[in-house]
């Protein structure tokens, strides 16, 4: 059972709770059952996987400031209205709007940018913001995408969303 003394399980024997339960197999048990009742999808578990194969260490991460889905006022009688985008790392705003036809933002301050339209490992679509920091793409997201910038020697990574 348990040392008084030195307040350890002795080796070879289960550790218990207070109410007798072997806390470990429980655990375990517990996980196992998981497994089998509610695994992971294999599309969550792919998505996943290429999430981290794009992962950039040395990027800033773009904190999504404001989402017209969430933030804005609906318009009535508007339909298929675009979703206004804005991110920020530090003193860089990504300004973007998403809509059917594709993507067309602007990088804050004004600057040339080479902007990635991410949407998997091997998706990413690469578009030129020019002096002004304005950019176009006429492929529209489908799923997840995330928007990589680089702009001279910094690289920015917005968050992902759901197109």
């Amino acid at each position: 059972m348990h040392d008084e003394v030195t307040g350890e399980e002795p080796l070879g024997e289960p550790s218990l709770d207070d109410d007798g339960f072997d806390v470990e197999l429980l655990e375990e048990e517990l996980r196992q059952a998981a497994t089998i009742l509610d695994p992971v999808p294999v599309q969550l578990r792919q998505i996943a996987v290429e999430a981290f194969a794009l992962h950039d260490l040395d990027a800033r991460i773009a904190e999504l400031t404001f989402d017209s889905v969430v933030d804005a006022i609906p318009v009535r009688g508007a339909t298929d209205a675009p979703r206004m985008l804005t991110f920020r790392a530090g003193e860089v705003t990504v300004d973007v709007e998403v809509s059917t036809h594709g993507l067309m933002g602007q990088v804050l301050p004004p600057q040339q940018a080479r902007i990635e339209v991410l949407g998997g490992p091997q998706t990413a679509t690469p578009v030129v913001a020019d002096d002004m920091g304005r950019f176009t793409s006429d492929a529209p997201p489908s799923g997840p995408f995330a928007l990589r910038l680089r702009t001279g020697g910094e690289v920015v990574v917005t968050e992902w969303l759901r197109a």
